[in-house]
């Protein structure tokens, strides 16, 4: 017998808050110089070890964390097709609202902490506020790929059930919602993209975005009369 994840409950707000408190926690660790060597000895070892076929194999994998070029387009289609059933603007909400929470935390925190990426060739380069990186050389901090993987498939899973009209399986939510962010996790690691910690921060933001997308009752946000479009959407 199949088993399904229960339908969406309100979430409890505790462990937001712890996430956002061990978020702060590494990042003034990271600002205070703490873990830097960490993160040096992690990236050294994945960039010493990388025969051809394991390490282009990570670079296609870590597609799954791309938000421009895999995720939004994914997004878009998803959303798309339960619009075109449902003809409901409420079917576009989880994509807006997913685009929108990822555009306001992770891009600017990128270009404020300012850290520099392991295959960077200057000085300073694990640590946060870089004096000499800049521009695309300086957004390292949080990793963008593990918080966009954790953000997008969750709203993939959200649209995924709205399609189907049932809730996910226990193998379809793993799927969707663990096995991305496992990939994207590692891959990110392993290519060099990202320190250790870049990527633990984008798993803490990502988690927290992520719940956020994931406790709104879309079908219930109010909305002023469409012509019948404010429908629900099965969401």
């Amino acid at each position: 017998m199949t088993r399904t994840i229960p339908a969406r409950r309100a979430l409890p707000w505790w462990p937001d808050l712890l996430l956002v408190a061990a978020f702060v926690a590494l990042t003034g660790a990271l600002v205070d110089g703490h873990l830097l060597s960490l993160d040096q000895r992690v990236a050294d070892w994945a960039l010493t070890h990388q025969p051809a076929v394991p390490y282009w194999s990570a670079r296609v994998l870590n597609y799954l964390g791309q938000g421009g070029q895999v995720l939004t387009p994914v997004g878009l289609i998803l959303t798309g097709l339960l619009v075109h059933r449902t003809r409901s603007v409420r079917a576009a909400l989880p994509f807006v609202a997913a685009y929108v929470v990822t555009y306001l935390t992770i891009g600017p925190m990128k270009l404020f902490f300012d850290r520099a990426a392991p295959r960077y060739p200057g000085p300073f380069r694990t640590e946060m506020f870089n004096p000499v990186a800049s521009g695309v050389e300086s957004r390292s901090f949080p990793s963008g790929h593990v918080g966009n993987s954790l953000v997008w498939f969750t709203v993939f899973a959200i649209l995924a059930a709205a399609l189907l009209r049932r809730a996910l399986t226990r193998g379809e939510w793993f799927a969707l919602r663990v096995l991305p962010v496992v990939i994207v996790f590692s891959t990110t690691l392993y290519t060099g993209f990202h320190w250790l910690t870049d990527s633990v921060a984008g798993l803490l933001l990502g988690l927290v975005l992520a719940r956020l997308v994931q406790r709104v009752p879309w079908d219930r946000v109010p909305l002023p009369d469409l012509r019948g479009w404010e429908r629900p959407a099965g969401l």
